[in-house]
């Protein structure tokens, strides 16, 4: 894993032409080989995912993480905003809480579809992410996952809202915003809102620790990583 994270920073260089030229001089016996490469991608995108996907399955790891919580689609953020203004705050939070609960709930089904996307990682693939851009990783897992994750996704959380008794909680918050005069009455497909945030939360955290790897000095906590991040400073 060490070595492939000393590669994936190595982005930073100037040109992809410098970049490849320090590659192709790597060492192919006794050093960094195509396979080590490739297996070394697998190794470091696991435990980043394991490390990243475990934060946002725990209780309020979308609620209270700034970067991924969920907020109100846009025809609904006035129902928000009219229910603050009547003094119902309460009622507005709990059900901001409910839908990111349903994402917590569902990012637990990632781990599986990921692993497998991490499998078949090719050397070619490897390369590629090599010498992209700063998230080349994440937009690889995106890729390759994300029709998937949806599939997954969906039924957890619309599961997720009939548990927490979520559809209660709606109806409730939004039929008492639709007996306020003058309001145009809303009912849009919460569960497909709270999938298409909960990707974008689970991708937003990966791009997070792969922009972690790459860039950061403390991460060098091998020889091989020190010294190929010192080729970038």
């Amino acid at each position: 894993m060490k070595k492939i994270l000393a590669l994936l920073i190595v982005l930073n260089f100037t040109a992809c032409a410098e970049l490849q030229q320090v590659v192709n001089q790597l060492p192919q016996s006794g050093g960094i080989s195509d396979l080590d490469i490739a297996g070394g991608l697998r190794e470091a995108l696991d435990l980043g995912i394991d490390k990243q996907v475990s934060k946002l399955t725990q209780t309020d790891g979308f609620f209270k993480n700034e970067l991924v919580k969920i907020l109100l689609p846009e025809e609904l953020q006035k129902v928000d905003k009219a229910l603050r203004d009547i003094g119902l705050s309460s009622l507005a939070d709990e059900g901001l809480k409910v839908l990111n609960r349903a994402a917590e709930d569902a990012v637990g089904e990632a781990t599986p579809i990921f692993i497998n996307a991490v499998k078949d990682i090719t050397f070619t693939d490897a390369k590629n992410i090599l010498l992209g851009s700063n998230d080349a990783a994440t937009q690889y897992l995106t890729s390759k996952t994300q029709t998937a994750l949806y599939d997954k996704f969906n039924p957890v959380i619309k599961a997720s809202f009939d548990k927490v008794g979520a559809d209660q909680i709606w109806s409730n918050l939004i039929n008492k915003y639709n007996a306020i005069p003058f309001t145009s009455n809303v009912n849009p497909d919460l569960t497909d809102y709270v999938t298409g945030e909960a990707l974008k939360g689970v991708y937003k955290m990966i791009a997070v620790e792969e922009q972690d790897i790459r860039t950061k000095v403390g991460s060098r906590t091998t020889a091989l990583l020190q010294k190929v991040f010192a080729l970038q400073d």
